[in-house]
């Protein structure tokens, strides 16, 4: 399974801490319904899996430590960035649509 998942491009060590991260944002935000969460914390675990590497190889370090690390702190920003277009881009569908 674990060769499966890196085949497709899924760390599962960095998508554990990146979704450990992402859920202890949503943990407190209140005001997101279910859909905003679960859509939140996928998308706080994949960047936390996607970005890792890239920043790992931006600060140029071998320490595995570092990275889970790392994979927590891009899950739980990711989850930040995640919501934000995700408002703005249904708000303004809700707008359209409203105004029509």
């Amino acid at each position: 399974m674990k060769e499966f998942l890196l085949g497709i491009g899924i760390n599962v060590g960095l998508a554990v801490s990146g979704f450990f991260g992402s859920l202890l944002l949503v943990g407190q935000q209140k005001d997101l319904n279910l859909k905003e969460q679960i859509i939140s914390i996928i998308g706080g675990t994949m960047s936390a899996n996607y970005l890792t590497p890239i920043v790992i190889d931006t600060i140029g370090s071998d320490n595995e430590s570092l990275h889970f690390g790392m994979a927590f702190v891009i899950g739980f920003g990711g989850l930040k960035v995640v919501e934000h277009f995700y408002s703005k881009w249904f708000n303004k569908k809700e707008n359209d649509t409203n105004n029509n």
